[in-house]
């Protein structure tokens, strides 16, 4: 019904299937942030497929092999799945993923 009355923007840049997750809304620049399978993506509040930035953060390949060795599968389990996206301060945001079953964490400079 949204899309045909006009009443919404879809993102059309998740062709890959994705599997979003966690997300961040930054009113104060506009932004919202989408954490997904191995991407963060930076999109704009008033045109979600305008100026689209996306950051690729996969898991470590040898995490990957780890994971799939313990028989996990390896589309929907064995990747860096975004699942944290918080302020940190007026800079940076806190992010973490599950690295293929091995956690990792790191900060973003939103400048």
């Amino acid at each position: 019904d949204l899309l045909l009355s006009n009443s919404c923007i879809p993102f059309m840049g998740s062709t890959e299937g994705l599997d979003f997750r966690t997300l961040l809304l930054d009113e104060e620049r506009g932004r919202l942030l989408v954490g997904a399978k191995d991407h963060i993506f930076l999109l704009n509040l008033v045109d979600v497929n305008k100026n689209v930035k996306k950051i690729y953060w996969p898991a470590a390949k040898e995490k990957v092999e780890l994971c799939k060795l313990a028989g996990k599968d390896a589309h929907t389990e064995c990747a860096n799945f975004i699942r944290v996206l918080q302020p940190y301060n007026r800079t940076h945001v806190y992010v973490c993923g599950t690295g293929a079953f091995h956690p990792l964490c790191g900060y973003i400079e939103l400048g």
